[in-house]
């Protein structure tokens, strides 16, 4: 992490790291400085290194957040993460094409080091109006990206300096600068008191194990009894097993029923048919105690027969 100095600082640095790698290709003297391009286009060769916007990061601006208690207490420094842009100018005579040479070094250096090394850092560090800054000891190191910019973004970018000429130019952003803040947190408060204790499931206060209902153990449902339901893979051996259980008690109660039905419904056929044979009888009796009509003759065996003239 480091303090507001951080901004100042990579400006420095990547100055001095552009100074530091022109050779061989150039082999001229060159003034870079972090600065505005100039309103009015230098005569020695220059290269000008202007941050013209910082915005926040946006995959690391909430990394901060909460830094305070409910009571409003720190409890994490706050710190911003931020995205430096730049955009750096070469100046020199055009008809040698200083301004181009100066730029292709430019670029070969910031792709060859996309990461600013920390001797480049200590060594700006070392300016006076830069003493205080632990931008050396930070743990995340400052990287420079190449942009693209089109015409009108270009535009836009010159019609901000105001009465300065367009210069040929490169883009690049810097990231992440990490700046703290000042106030320093209250410590976490010691372990006043130490307490473990061992429950087993289905205890009251104990944890729900997942999987299971509102309570119980692992083989309890959710009104704690014991789940006595087979696994599915049982499930087809205990309904064969239900299935002869099933016919043997069908088996045992059929002749308890026809034992029970037999003498029930025997006495009334027995009943039916003496009397039927009894109605007969009786009537063979009555018929054969009738007197013979006139002109019938009755043979000894009782059988009769009429006489005719």
């Amino acid at each position: 992490m480091s303090n507001a100095l951080a901004i100042a600082h990579v400006s420095q640095a990547l100055a001095l790291l552009i100074e530091s790698h022109l050779q061989p290709e150039i082999d001229m003297a060159v003034k870079v400085e972090p600065r505005k391009p100039p309103t009015e286009p230098p005569a020695e060769p220059t290269i000008s290194v202007f941050l013209y916007q910082v915005t926040p990061n946006s995959s690391r601006r909430n990394d901060d957040l909460p830094t305070r208690a409910p009571d409003g207490t720190l409890t994490r420094r706050a710190r911003a993460a931020l995205d430096l842009n730049y955009v750096i100018s070469a100046y020199g005579d055009e008809t040698e094409l200083v301004g181009q040479r100066l730029l292709g070094s430019v670029v070969r250096t910031l792709h060859e080091i996309p990461v600013l090394p920390k001797d480049i850092i200590e060594l700006a560090g070392e300016k006076p109006y830069l003493a205080g800054s632990d931008l050396a000891e930070a743990a995340q190191r400052v990287r420079f990206t190449p942009n693209v910019m089109d015409v009108d973004e270009t535009s836009k970018l010159w019609g901000m300096l105001y009465q300065t000429p367009y210069a040929l130019s490169v883009v690049y952003q810097a990231s992440l600068i990490f700046i703290d803040g000042q106030e320093t947190p209250v410590p976490a408060k010691p372990v006043e008191r130490t307490e473990v204790r061992v429950l087993p499931y289905g205890a009251p206060g104990a944890p729900v194990p997942p999987g299971t209902g509102t309570g119980g153990g692992p083989g309890e449902d959710r009104a704690g009894a014991a789940d006595t339901r087979p696994a599915n893979g049982d499930r087809t051996a205990t309904q064969g097993a239900a299935a002869p259980a099933k016919t043997a008690e069908t088996g045992a109660k059929s002749p308890a029923k026809a034992v029970a039905k037999a003498p029930a419904k025997a006495p009334p056929k027995a009943v039916a048919k003496t009397s039927t044979r009894a109605r007969k009888g009786t009537s063979g009796a009555a018929k054969a105690a009738r007197p013979p009509a006139r002109g019938t003759n009755r043979d000894a065996d009782g059988t009769e027969h009429t006489d005719h003239d």
